[in-house]
């Protein structure tokens, strides 16, 4: 999401295409950049501990930033933008690909 977009209205189109091309509950892919710091990639992980999420990482070659691809299984395009904005308030310059 760009700094210029209106958050409601991106989560609105996101719920809306989430809608339209996927039956629910579904697996949901997530990707992340973050800074590589220890505290945000902990952070990170506590949002999607114990709910099955299947997490794979791999760091930048500068060694600045941490990518993150989670697999989750959710039980509607709601709970896929809760985990979205979870992420975006604990979480100071993540990046959601």
């Amino acid at each position: 999401m760009s700094k210029e977009t209106n958050p409601d209205e991106f989560y609105a189109k996101l719920k809306d295409q989430l809608i339209q091309t996927s039956l629910w509950p579904n697996v949901y892919l997530y990707k992340f950049i973050v800074p590589a710091q220890p505290d945000q990639s902990k952070t990170l992980l506590a949002i999607f501990d114990n709910q099955g999420a299947v997490i794979t990482s791999k760091k930048s070659k500068s060694g600045k930033y941490e990518s993150y691809s989670i697999k989750l299984k959710l039980k509607n395009p709601d709970a896929v933008i809760a985990k979205y904005k979870e992420v975006a308030e604990k979480i100071v310059g993540v990046i959601s690909l």
